[in-house]
């Protein structure tokens, strides 16, 4: 191969490209050689090395992130707060869940958009470079559980606690003004987990 060639993996034209090569790039061809490799101490260097490339990254941007452990879940958690101790502070909440309680429509489509913002901003917007590893039955990923649990949780105990919220007199009203705050808290739980690169 001529120094100016180019292989079918993206070598030396990937850097030349519009996007040079990062960290994401050296994960792929490793978990590319981590594929094809059947020697058990060489597929043990491969997965070392990619446990290496996983800590050797400096900056807030741009990180290879996978997985979701108990600093995930404070993170998600502190991002949760942030987003959503106004909407336990504001009347509006109440209003707008009133609102959707009435209209089971609204409070489907609430519900789906703020899952469905909480996927783009892991997995689309490219902030970091999001990994699905292991995920839970082999289709639902760690960190976007992680994330959606925690925030719906923080909702749930924070808007019951500061009596936002009356269980025993209308629970569909109460469903549905966790619903309105959860949207927020799961946009701050995504950001503030993802943000630090961990």
């Amino acid at each position: 191969m001529t120094p100016d060639s180019s292989d079918t993996n993206g070598g030396p034209e990937r850097a030349s490209g519009p996007n040079p090569p990062d960290m994401g790039d050296v994960f792929d061809e490793l978990e590319a050689l981590e594929a094809v490799v059947d020697d058990p101490e060489e597929l043990r260097r491969v997965r070392e090395t990619k446990r290496l490339v996983l800590t050797a990254q400096r900056g807030p941007f741009g990180r290879v992130v996978s997985g979701f452990d108990r600093a995930d879940a404070a993170e998600a958690l502190l991002g949760s707060l942030l987003f959503g101790i106004p909407m336990f502070v504001e009347g509006g909440t109440g209003e707008v869940g009133a609102y959707v309680a009435t209209h089971p429509l609204y409070f489907l489509v609430t519900l789906g958009f703020a899952l469905s913002t909480v996927v783009g901003i892991l997995y689309v917007a490219d902030i970091q470079d999001v990994r699905v590893r292991n995920p839970l039955f082999g289709l639902i990923p760690r960190k976007l559980l992680g994330v959606v649990v925690v925030a719906a949780f923080t909702a749930i105990v924070m808007m019951t606690a500061w009596g936002r919220v009356d269980w025993a007199v209308d629970p569909w009203v109460s469903v549905c003004d966790v619903t309105v705050a959860f949207f927020p808290m799961a946009i701050g739980s995504a950001l503030g987990d993802i943000l630090p690169g961990s």
